[in-house]
């Protein structure tokens, strides 16, 4: 077991791989109540095409299949994991993202065996025909219920506008077509290969010893008996520079329009502390010139353009990245006009030093807050880890950023790239 000391939050972080490939991260916090697990696989929606195990050619699964087996690893043979979880005093979920899906519980009493049963019910798999096509109705209802907010479909139609191939643009769900056609041979295909332990992590924080969680973890995977490595192969994405489509509108059952401006960024990096630069500093930027501390911001609130819904955000992910701005509004058409003005002449709009010093401090303060919660860190660590960044380096590349790594960003920007969605009320 490797211990990793990070001087600059005080934390130490144990280490070990286990023989099958496993990846254990442990996060001892002295006098924290509550222990927070979570089991990650890279293993999300935009993984459709892939080579399962032990095959050759190249499958296309349907959509939304991740999804689809996160909710049925909860199954077990002799019952159900939330119920064994609840009967520890632990509660216990789970989530899908594009890229990965994550299993977890948050206890304050018998971290131990939460541990175990975490381990074991994710890696074991319950699936019979029967309780398949159950399954299909219970997701259609989670589909239809998403289909039926406004907030949803403004944020992902502003995704689907950008994207003509690439998987993105498919809800994590799926569709009532593809859901159908989903069975249980191939389910079991995608777990035996993304649920192989060579494509895991665990990570426990809070209330635990290093040593004594780490030897339970050793003994609970030596019991089990996994299929050799196999490196999964995954399918490139052809994804032209060029958006789907500049605009698209619905008109759905809202008091007030909403309309989001999405902008395609084409330049992928692929290092990740360029990766993790590129995200901080442009999280800072988006703050400099959209928070509510900002000028635009004060200027669009006091024209009645926006409201406290509008938000800018920064999407980095394995092989897409994206900008939305927007919220709802009472003149989607004059607020469109004015983010695209903005995308189109930011290089005349100033970046001062004393905002990008007090935002950079503002951020800091909130990154440090965020490791007083073992939730927090989990779900942080999870998402970094995948990037292939620790988030003990979070701090040091962003106090290392200078304004000229926001003046550089600008670049950027480019109207050729960008397209708008807009819900209205169904009377207009």
């Amino acid at each position: 077991m490797k211990a990793i000391k990070y001087p600059t939050l005080k934390e130490t972080l144990y280490f070990e791989e286990m023989p099958n490939g496993l990846k254990v991260y442990l996060l001892p916090k002295a006098g924290f109540s509550k222990t927070y697990g979570l089991f990650s696989t890279r293993f999300g929606s935009i993984d459709t095409t892939f080579v399962p195990l032990h095959e050759e050619k190249m499958l296309k699964v349907p959509d939304g299949i991740a999804h689809f087996l996160e909710h049925k690893m909860f199954e077990m043979q002799d019952g159900d994991a939330s119920e064994a979880f609840a009967k520890l005093g632990a509660s216990t979920n789970a989530f899908t993202s594009s890229s990965r899906t994550a299993y977890l519980f948050s206890t304050t009493s018998h971290e131990k065996e939460c541990i175990s049963l975490l381990l074991d019910f994710v890696q074991d798999i319950y699936l019979t025909d029967e309780n398949v096509e159950k399954e299909k109705g219970i997701i259609n209802q989670e589909i239809g219920m998403y289909d039926d907010d406004p907030d949803w479909r403004c944020y992902f139609g502003s995704i689907q506008n950008l994207y003509q191939n690439h998987p993105v643009k498919i809800d994590i769900a799926g569709t009532v077509e593809t859901v159908a056609s989903i069975n249980k041979a191939t389910l079991e295909k995608c777990y035996h290969t993304f649920y192989h332990p060579s494509n895991m992590m665990l990570f426990v924080v809070g209330n635990i010893d290093a040593h004594e969680t780490m030897n339970l973890i050793r003994e609970n995977q030596q019991q089990k008996h996994f299929s050799l490595e196999n490196p999964i192969q995954r399918a490139i994405v052809d994804e032209p520079l060029d958006v789907d489509q500049k605009e698209a509108i619905l008109h759905m059952d809202v008091t007030m329009p909403k309309m989001i401006v999405s902008m395609k960024i084409n330049d992928i990096l692929t290092k990740p502390q360029e990766r993790l630069k590129r995200e901080l500093a442009m999280n800072l930027l988006l703050d400099i010139f959209f928070a509510k501390s900002s000028t635009l911001y004060d200027e669009w609130l006091n024209e009645e353009l926006i409201n406290d819904s509008f938000s800018a955000q920064f999407i980095q992910e394995r092989d897409y990245c994206f900008l939305q701005i927007g919220g709802d509004t009472l003149y989607p058409e004059r607020l469109k006009e004015k983010i695209f003005y903005f995308i189109e002449h930011i290089q005349e709009y100033d970046i001062h030093q004393n905002d990008f010093l007090r935002l950079k401090k503002k951020t800091m303060g909130i990154l440090i807050s965020l490791f007083n919660s073992p939730e927090s860190i989990a779900n942080m660590f999870s998402r970094y880890y995948f990037e292939g960044i620790m988030i003990f380096d979070l701090i040091d590349c962003l106090d290392s950023l200078t304004i000229e790594d926001l003046i550089s960003l600008r670049k950027l920007f480019d109207l050729q790239y960008t397209s708008s969605y807009t819900i209205l009320p169904q009377n207009e």
